[in-house]
């Protein structure tokens, strides 16, 4: 019986890649670099909405954003943590998707010392690659953990929103793709959007509501302090294997020769 031998980045973007590609309902897009300040969305407000009760930690979300916005290995502007709370026999085992949380006052903006990291007037913070150098200044000022250097561009990334999507009509990648529809997109500034109305008729929580910057991203049954409050360590599957198989090849026995 013939093996192949593929490499772990082979077997990310080819295995990996085709469940997210098969999941997902349009073209990968490129996105350009975000210089303008001002979108075509006067007078809204972007918003998600996070439903626990609906995650089952399947991570399309985070293929889907991976192969979306072309992500390094080893990094990720959206994932999926996999978390354990309490002590046996009263362990509970919870999915907490994370993102960066678009605030009404974002910490990282301040702390920018080019202006590169900027809000949209519809609510979006995004990078301008042109002015950022890469210094990782509101990569520590996000009390999220959402921001990381990107390994390939050396300039700060993160989720954007899927920016260039709304921009030509489209949901966020990530939402297209959710299988158990936990993630609900849309306007905060429309009463009668469904983020709006899950908003309106559940009691929804943020992270680290201490840290004062009034995320627009809200979670329904967020019901763990220490979820919450930030600290138990994120952790994702996804994260781990893309680890533990760099630089080491994979051998799918009964694959065919080309």
């Amino acid at each position: 019986m013939a093996s192949n031998n593929i490499t772990r980045r082979h077997f990310l973007s080819g295995s990996i890649g085709s469940i997210a590609t098969a999941a997902a309902t349009s073209a990968v897009a490129s996105q350009p670099s975000p210089t303008l300040k001002k979108s075509k969305h006067t007078g809204k407000r972007w918003g998600m909405v996070v439903d626990l009760r609906r995650c089952v930690g399947c991570q399309a979300c985070t293929v889907a954003c991976k192969f979306e916005n072309n992500a390094p290995v080893g990094q990720f502007r959206t994932w999926v943590s996999d978390v354990e709370i309490n002590t046996y026999p009263d362990t509970k085992r919870s999915f907490v998707p994370g993102l960066c949380n678009h605030c009404e006052t974002p910490s990282c903006i301040p702390v920018c010392p080019t202006g590169a990291t900027f809000k949209r007037d519809d609510g979006i913070v995004l990078v301008d690659s042109d002015k950022c150098w890469g210094c990782g200044s509101c990569v520590t000022a996000c009390p999220y953990g959402a921001r990381f250097i990107n390994t390939e561009t050396k300039i700060a990334d993160k989720c954007t929103f899927c920016a260039h999507r709304l921009d030509e009509g489209l949901l966020p990648a990530c939402q297209e793709t959710c299988v158990g529809g936990a993630r609900v997109f849309g306007d905060l500034n429309d009463p009668d959007s469904p983020v709006s109305k899950l908003i309106a008729e559940n009691a929804v929580s943020v992270l680290k509501p201490s840290a004062s910057t009034k995320p627009n991203v809200f979670y329904i049954s967020l019901t763990h302090p220490e979820i919450t409050n930030g600290e138990i360590e994120p952790n994702t599957w996804l994260l781990d294997l893309e680890r533990n198989t760099d630089d080491t090849e994979l051998t799918f026995k009964g694959a065919t020769n080309d």
